[in-house]
Order: structure tokens, then C-alpha cells, then sequence
């Protein structure tokens, strides 16, 4: 079955700010790495190299990346195994702020489905109020996932 993954994260500075320039600069590529991804479905995109002009639980600090997959090994494949990903995340404390709540959600989805941002942000809140579960759970999440 396919999976959504919803990751959001907290900007340190406006994205057009030079303290974001490293960041913003690698969007286009890793988008495009990410779609050519064994398991890759579908991601949402606005006018841009992503989806950062998209909002979410009413925050203009919080930017929006959500995607399908095939399933949660193909997404951990490409988060942990795409080298410019890894890379990106490792500098991530430049861009974004830490948050001490899930910003990462995972929830089976029908085959052909495209999940909303509102969609997204009800089961983002639905993980940060009742925990992991086999309908929501984060990326990190070790449990038994649900398998295709």
C-alpha cells in the first residue's frame, strides 16, 4: 500500500534571506533526485524547485514537504541512501529550529491518492495527540509499519 510522508520544519530566516541560500539552492536538485527514486509516486509542488509557499497549521514559519511512496523502506532508501539528501540533513540545524513535537508524519494511503496539506496537517496532529499508530506514524518510527 502506498505511504504519505509529510515533513515540516521551522525556518530559522525567510527563505530569501543569504542564511538560507545553501538550502534553497539545493531544492531543485534534491526534488528531482527524489522523483527519480526507486518508490517515488508523487510529491506536492507549487511554482518553485518545491513546495515552500504551501502552509500549514496556520505558521508562515513552517515550510511543507509531502510526498508518496511506494512504502517506508523506499522513502528511508532515499532520505538516508541520496548523498546531497544526507548532506542537507546534517546542516539542517543551520536552516530550520529544532522542535521537541513530531514535524514528520507517515500514514497509509489508496493507490493514486494525493493527500492535501489540510489532509497532512490532520494526521500530523493526530500523531502528535495519540502517538504512533499502524493509520499514522512518524518517519523515525521503529515499529511494525504497515508493508505493501
Amino acid at each position: 500500500m502506498p505511504l504519505a510522508q509529510l515533513n515540516i520544519a521551522r525556518v530559522r530566516f525567510p527563505l530569501d534571506d543569504p542564511r538560507m541560500a545553501a538550502f534553497v539552492g539545493q531544492l531543485e536538485a534534491v526534488n528531482a533526485a527524489a522523483e527519480a527514486a526507486d518508490g517515488f509516486v508523487w510529491r506536492l509542488r507549487d511554482g518553485g524547485a518545491g513546495s515552500t509557499s504551501y502552509r500549514i497549521l496556520d505558521d508562515d514559519g513552517l515550510i511543507v514537504n509531502l510526498s508518496v511512496w511506494r512504502d517506508l523502506e523506499s522513502l528511508r532508501a532515499f532520505v538516508v541512501g541520496h548523498l546531497p539528501h544526507r548532506a542537507a540533513l546534517q546542516s539542517r540545524s543551520q536552516w530550520f529550529v529544532r522542535s521537541e513535537e513530531p514535524m514528520t508524519a507517515c500514514w497509509p494511503v489508496a493507490e493514486g491518492h494525493e493527500p492535501t496539506v489540510d489532509e497532512a496537517e490532520r494526521m500530523l496532529l493526530r500523531l502528535r495527540a495519540d502517538g504512533p499508530s499502524d493509520a499514522v506514524y512518524p518517519f523515525t518510527y521503529r515499529g511494525v509499519a504497515p508493508s505493501s
